[in-house]
């Protein structure tokens, strides 16, 4: 079975994490665990920043109303499953003592988020009615 579909049944049988290596520190628990936290305060931001766009600028071409609200709220959905499941990958590494899972989320996110803002950017100086 693949490393993800494992990952993804740990979503939701956390005791089954805690039987893999021995128990860490709680500090370290803990501290993953706010990240996770961290992660799912920035989804809901995309979320709640995907509906602000469609619902508070009205006046702003259709397409791009519901493409930048799209983009902000599958930002969003993405960033809230990735939490999860960086959430077990960190722990069970925590538990084995094996090093930290590389991601490259946080640059895809990133980019994601600066590619919205641009094109705020041009709505704002083109003007919401082109």
């Amino acid at each position: 079975m693949s490393e993800f579909v494992t990952n993804i049944r740990l979503w939701f049988a956390p005791d089954r994490v805690r039987e893999e290596g021995r128990t860490p520190d709680y500090r370290f628990s803990l501290a993953n665990e706010r990240t996770f936290l961290a992660w799912l305060r920035t989804a809901l931001a995309l979320i709640g920043g995907g509906f602000a766009v469609d619902q508070f600028l009205p006046d702003l071409r259709w397409a791009w109303r519901v493409g930048l609200a799209l983009a902000l709220l599958a930002a969003g959905v993405l960033c809230s499953l990735r939490a999860v499941n960086h959430w077990v990958r960190c722990e069970r590494a925590i538990r084995r003592g094996d090093d930290l899972p590389a991601s490259r989320f946080p640059a895809v996110l990133s980019l994601v988020v600066a590619v919205v803002a641009i094109a705020m950017v041009v709505v704002v100086l083109v003007g919401w009615e082109g």
